[in-house]
């Protein structure tokens, strides 16, 4: 058994992955169904946190195309063909998870499992103001043109929303 780790998430996982998201993500709500499409779409980038045995955070991610984040609660339908990133679309620790190296743990997965898709890097978009927390990991944040796509999409999550990604560490 895992001590304290990441596993992969399982269809059984989903009611405890919505608890998680309803404690750490208030101010971004998704309905259930995206977690689990995502789930669906892509189970290799579906991830449970645990530690002592009890699933404590999770982590969804998914090859898509770089500076085109999904928009916040939306279905996919479908991984595209021309995905040249692998997206982080969420990662939620409970406080009492944080502190202990997971998200490092996670990004070091990541970068594995995007080597091996074949995916140049890594990104995400930063809300909560988690935007150093992911920098201090290696990820930069990449300025939105006012007015551009990237902008508005950001801008729909919040006003300090960041796109940011990361090459992979090649000495994994």
């Amino acid at each position: 058994m895992i001590r304290q780790g990441w596993r992969p998430l399982t269809a059984a996982d989903l009611d405890r992955l919505n608890e998680i998201a309803d404690a750490v993500h208030l101010a971004f709500p998704e309905r259930e169904e995206v977690p689990a499409e995502r789930l669906r779409l892509f189970p290799a980038g579906c991830f449970a946190a645990v530690v002592d045995g009890q699933m404590v955070g999770y982590a969804v991610t998914h090859p898509w195309i770089d500076g085109r984040p999904p928009a916040l609660d939306s279905l996919l339908g479908a991984i595209p063909d021309e995905a040249d990133c692998l997206y982080v679309h969420d990662v939620a620790l409970l406080p009492e998870a944080r502190g202990q190296g997971l998200a490092r743990q996670l990004v070091a997965i990541l970068d594995g499992l995007a080597r091996d898709q074949g995916l140049p890097h890594l990104a995400l978009t930063a809300v909560g103001g988690s935007a150093p927390g992911w920098a201090a990991m290696g990820f930069s944040v990449h300025d939105a043109a006012p007015g551009s796509p990237l902008a508005a999409k950001l801008a729909s999550y919040e006003a300090d929303a960041r796109y940011m990604t990361r090459e992979p560490d090649t000495h994994g």
